[in-house]
């Protein structure tokens, strides 16, 4: 019980939760957007599941330590250049969400697809938490090897994953529903998962590309987005207001 009275161990705590809530953002926003295609009545149920998975996911890779880091050894070499585990599941991750991030981008601005009324279906519920679950492994995979560069306690490790998703499940609810009301903001954040995706599939072959630069154009995008939000809204109040003096 010494070691819990260590501050260097919660100060390793607080900074790793800090980054596992950081490199979950972008797994919250392909949640969101694929759980507002649902029925009102099964996003709470949808949110809970793909998050449930994404802390399943990292725990069993935080487990098994020695496999993923056995990820990192070069399995095969094209033209020089060597491929690792690791290098295909962010390739293969990567463009799975260019393309899910394109197709509702262009479904968010055509406007083409409606969503059907079999969407409530089982399958289609188990389908969608099918694709979370496809994204979480890529992002938990992410996330886990960062954690070993960090952190050499498994315990620490555990705890902060836990705390981490536990948070982002607070904060999941409220971002879906300001994303649901705000089509632009809905583009936005699919345009981020594009950079996202591209990023991934960037580092596949060792170009890494930092996520701070991402993260620092998303929220000026974002900053830009809230005073556009604010103006017209101040538009609409001031029209109202010209309408209803027209009328008396």
């Amino acid at each position: 019980m010494e070691h819990l009275l260590d501050p260097n161990l919660w100060l390793a705590f607080a900074m790793l939760t800090a980054l596992e809530i950081v490199l979950g953002i972008d797994n919250i926003i392909f949640i969101s957007i694929l759980v507002g295609r649902l029925p009102a009545a099964q996003r709470d149920q949808a949110r809970r599941l793909g998050l449930g998975f994404a802390m399943l996911s990292r725990l069993a890779l935080l487990l098994s330590l020695s496999w993923v880091m056995g990820l990192t050894a070069d399995l095969f070499s094209v033209l020089g250049k060597g491929f690792s585990g690791r290098d295909l599941v962010l390739f293969s991750g990567g463009l799975f969400l260019l393309y899910k991030a394109s197709h509702e981008i262009f479904v968010a601005v055509e406007g083409e697809e409606e969503v059907p009324t079999a969407i409530a279906s089982a399958g289609a519920f188990w389908g969608t938490i099918a694709q979370i679950g496809i994204v979480d492994i890529v992002f938990s995979l992410d996330s886990v090897i960062t954690a070993v560069g960090m952190v050499d306690r498994i315990g620490v490790m555990v705890a902060a994953v836990i705390a981490s998703v536990g948070l982002m499940l607070i904060a999941a609810k409220p971002i879906g529903e300001f994303v649901d009301r705000h089509p632009s903001v809905k583009v936005l954040a699919l345009a981020f998962l594009v950079m996202v995706g591209m990023a991934l599939t960037a580092e596949a072959f060792d170009q890494h590309v930092p996520k701070g630069y991402i993260y620092a154009a998303m929220c000026f995008s974002l900053a830009v987005e809230a005073l556009n939000i604010r103006a017209r809204g101040k538009r609409k109040q001031s029209e109202e207001q010209s309408a209803g003096q027209g009328s008396a």
